[in-house]
């Protein structure tokens, strides 16, 4: 093994050496140190209420910036600008074997966007592996939506290729480079004229969002090195979805929103938008990155010498919630997409190896962006557990002279204390949760609702078995070299 590989390893192994050494020394120290691991939950504890009152200060903030923003003519302000008529938009919408009624949603709302057409690319990624299925759903989009854009493009992602993981990146990969040799290329258009934005097939898209982006990349000081992070609802589906899923919908929601008030720590998630010469410069997307979509970002980061960063859209897009045919199997399906959203752990390898070999990034900006995105992960696995879990560590293996003492005695109480005031994050997210529910089916009462506001109630328990276990999951693996490969989440509407 050479240099670069072994240190890229080691990088690998860091983030489960770390969380795992957070659990080992938690139980080792509330043996032999108890006073010190309880003042330490508690503190912990505290820091988690005073950041948990933060952060529903910048959702309550960023909910009322969306809402603001929906209500703008973006198309009008766009017409003020010069040379807004250059502007292309490059819409990339890799499938695997989604349901056509799903990719015809979403194509619908491309097509019922209010940006003029004539001025959109639109390119449907499918996969040779999904077989017919993908074959007679390309047919059935290009004859319903094929003229209706400036140009339409259906490619197929060839299968088994040397360096490649099977997934949405290597798919997207693929089929920008076709547009770009078949479309782009040949009509010798500029590349800082084209915004691609990257969906899931079951993205749909707000009225408003392509004149919003373009208002946003044109107004942008310096838009070549900037990527647009629209809010994700997920909730296309939403009545549809089981408690669980509800829940890491909202939540995840919640969590995209308020790092729109916070952009110098924002990466790019799911859908997104960013301009074509960046993707080009920075070779296109990982064919065998299984988090393309933050690993996109550290490319351009590190291509662009750290000259790169997020701008937020306080503008939403809609995608579906995980759903599948029964609850069971739903519930597994969180687990496994969870797991494959925490595996953008590896993000922390690529990071450093690249980190080490760009001498040109500022020492200041490598420091700050490596320890958020270590914190992140490292707090992903760990934070749930410790909240809930390690609190009791000290009174069990704390010995006799430790139970005995007033300390043990309120570390329950002021724990459970304060975790009943970090409960006001919940009330407002269980407030704001069925305000972005879309309008109600028929066949749901109105106790539906009510038993919305309640599942809020099993968040601590959402937390530990369906957060902190799967990123405990996919760090260990990496610590292990047990590579995880892309698993496409499964969508499904009754």
């Amino acid at each position: 093994m050479d240099k670069n590989k072994f240190t890229h390893r080691i990088f690998e192994i860091f983030p489960g050496a770390l969380t795992w050494s957070t659990f080992i020394l938690s139980a080792l120290l509330s043996w032999l140190k108890p006073n010190f691991v309880a003042f330490f939950i508690i503190s912990f504890a505290v820091f988690w209420l005073l950041r948990t009152i933060y952060l529903s200060l910048y959702l309550r903030s960023g909910y009322q910036k969306m809402k603001k923003h929906e209500k703008i003519d973006w198309l009008e302000k766009v017409k003020k600008i010069e040379d807004w008529k250059d502007i292309y938009h490059l819409v990339i919408l890799p499938t695997y074997k989604e349901p056509l009624e799903i990719v015809r949603e979403s194509f619908a709302s491309l097509a019922n966007s209010d940006y003029p057409k004539e001025k959109m690319i639109v390119v449907l990624a499918t996969e040779a592996r999904a077989g017919l299925l993908a074959r007679e759903t390309a047919e059935e989009i290009e004859k319903e939506f094929g003229n209706k854009f400036f140009k339409f493009l259906a490619t197929e992602h060839e299968d088994g290729l040397a360096g490649e993981i099977q997934g949405k990146g290597s798919n997207e990969a693929w089929a920008t480079k076709t547009v770009k040799d078949k479309i782009i290329d040949k009509l010798k258009m500029p590349y800082d004229n084209i915004i691609v934005s990257s969906f899931d097939a079951d993205t749909v898209v707000f009225p408003k969002y392509f004149s919003c982006l373009t208002y946003h990349y044109l107004t942008n000081d310096d838009p070549t090195k900037t990527s647009f992070q629209p809010i994700p609802l997920f909730i296309n589906n939403i009545w549809q979805a089981p408690v669980f899923s509800r829940l890491f919908s909202f939540a995840t929601t919640f969590w995209q929103t308020m790092n729109q008030e916070r952009p110098e720590s924002l990466i790019t998630f799911s859908s997104h938008s960013m301009s074509f010469k960046a993707l080009v410069d920075s070779g296109f997307r990982q064919r065998d990155a299984v988090s393309d979509d933050s690993r996109i970002f550290w490319q351009c980061f590190f291509r662009y010498n750290g000259n790169y960063k997020v701008q937020p859209l306080f503008y939403p897009v809609s995608m579906d919630a995980n759903v599948s045919k029964s609850f069971w199997r739903t519930t597994i399906n969180i687990y496994k997409q969870q797991r494959r959203w925490a595996y953008g752990v590896a993000d922390i390898s690529y990071f450093l190896s690249s980190a080490l070999k760009n001498k040109k990034v500022p020492l200041a900006k490598k420091l700050v962006k490596g320890l958020e995105l270590i914190e992140g992960h490292w707090s992903w696995a760990t934070a749930p557990l410790i909240i809930f879990l390690l609190g009791w560590l000290p009174l069990i293996f704390g010995g006799e002279q430790f139970s005995q003492s007033l300390f043990s005695y309120n570390l329950p109480k002021i724990t459970s204390l304060i975790l009943t005031f970090a409960m006001v994050g919940l009330v407002i997210s269980a407030y704001l949760s069925i305000v972005l529910l879309p309008p109600k089916p028929p066949k749901y009462g109105k106790y539906k609702y009510f038993i919305f506001v309640l599942e809020w109630l099993f968040l601590p328990i959402v937390m530990v078995f369906f957060s902190a276990l799967p990123a405990i999951e996919a760090q260990t693996r990496l610590m292990f070299g047990k590579y995880l490969g892309f698993w496409p989440t499964e969508k499904f509407r009754h």
